[in-house]
């Protein structure tokens, strides 16, 4: 069969469509590399941000140690710092409380206990910054200088069943909650065992320990 040799105007239709299909193909591989590029800065940024390095290097630095506590760790627990740490009667207190209560099916878990002055000083930092003002971060976080977790001489537990517990027998051992916003501080008061629990300051800024 034969073929007629295509028009001019036929070969120029060609050649566009050749120049369109081309120029969309190096299009498509200079967007492709671009992405990648921009995937690529992007993550290292994210990895090497300082906010990530900061809380990388924290968990390094104040770790169990300094009084973090990790999860399920009760009054029993003498290899964990935060509890081994804290008043020699205070833990005696707690363990005699903690084993009567488990009578009633009530474990009493330490959220905090015994902090060096470093965490301590950390957790004031983080208020702060919750909290907006040095002023409305006292109500919650002392400073190391007043705060008896750095003496070992208060612990913070829970669940709820826990406090609850405390509030209606903690005396009885001589546990108090101290302040009125903070249902799972506890310190110990001896004389409470006979006398009861003092009143309880409405928050740490109306204790004078606090002024330190």
């Amino acid at each position: 069969m034969n073929h007629s040799p295509p028009s001019a105007r036929e070969t120029i239709s060609r050649i566009r469509r050749l120049s369109v299909v081309g120029l969309v193909a190096v299009i498509a591989a200079i967007t492709t590399a671009l992405g990648y590029q921009v995937s690529q800065s992007s993550s290292s940024s994210s990895a090497a941000s300082p906010s990530n390095t900061l809380r990388m290097e924290h968990r390094g630095a104040l770790g169990e140690a300094d009084g973090a506590v990790p999860d399920d760790v009760t009054v029993f627990d003498d290899e964990t710092p935060a509890v081994a740490n804290l008043d020699p009667d205070l833990l005696k207190a707690l363990r005699q409380a903690a084993t009567d209560a488990a009578d009633n099916g009530v474990e009493l878990y330490v959220n905090s206990g015994w902090r060096s002055p470093d965490y301590q000083n950390q957790l004031l930092r983080e208020a702060v910054s919750k909290y907006g003002s040095e002023d409305e971060a006292a109500r919650w976080v002392a400073t190391a200088t007043a705060s008896p977790h750095v003496s070992g001489d208060a612990v913070d537990l829970g669940p709820s069943d826990a406090t609850t517990w405390l509030s209606e027998h903690g005396a009885e051992y001589g546990l108090c909650q101290i302040y009125k916003n903070e249902p799972w501080h506890y310190e110990l008061r001896t004389k409470a065992i006979d006398r009861g629990c003092p009143p309880m300051y409405a928050d740490p800024t109306q204790d004078p320990r606090m002024r330190q």
